[in-house]
């Protein structure tokens, strides 16, 4: 599996658990952190820590990957997963408003909600 099909994967893991706003941005061009960020909104707090665990405990059961590191903000309104290639960024809804990930970024390529789906349609948990 390429990198870009893992972060697709990833946005449809978040995507089965009600995450909002999901985004994906091809940042291979513009930096060496990372080849793509992953980008999602929870509406709350506790939703915020079921988005990572639960895309921790999917990665870890489909690929077999754990993260390099993960971090988050002391009221854990910021949750980030580093799987090296792939960044996963899950943020409350109002730290995803006031940083503004999107913007920083825009000169990097999206990739529209239509193709990661079609992507990782084989990885949802509701098959259509």
């Amino acid at each position: 599996m390429d990198t870009r099909e893992f972060a697709c994967a990833t946005a449809q893991f978040l995507d089965d658990k009600l995450a909002k706003d999901i985004k994906i941005l091809n940042i291979s061009h513009v930096s060496s952190l990372a080849d793509y960020f992953v980008i999602a909104t929870g509406d709350s707090t506790p939703q915020v820590k079921a988005l990572m665990e639960n895309v921790k405990d999917k990665v870890k059961k489909t690929f077999s990957k754990l993260p390099l590191r993960t971090e988050n903000d002391q009221k854990n309104r910021w949750n980030l997963l580093d799987y090296g290639d792939v960044v996963i960024h899950i943020l409350h809804k109002e730290e995803r408003e006031t940083y503004a990930l999107e913007k920083f970024w825009s000169h990097a390529f999206s990739i529209t909600e239509d193709e990661w789906h079609e992507i990782a349609k084989k990885y949802s948990e509701y098959k259509k």
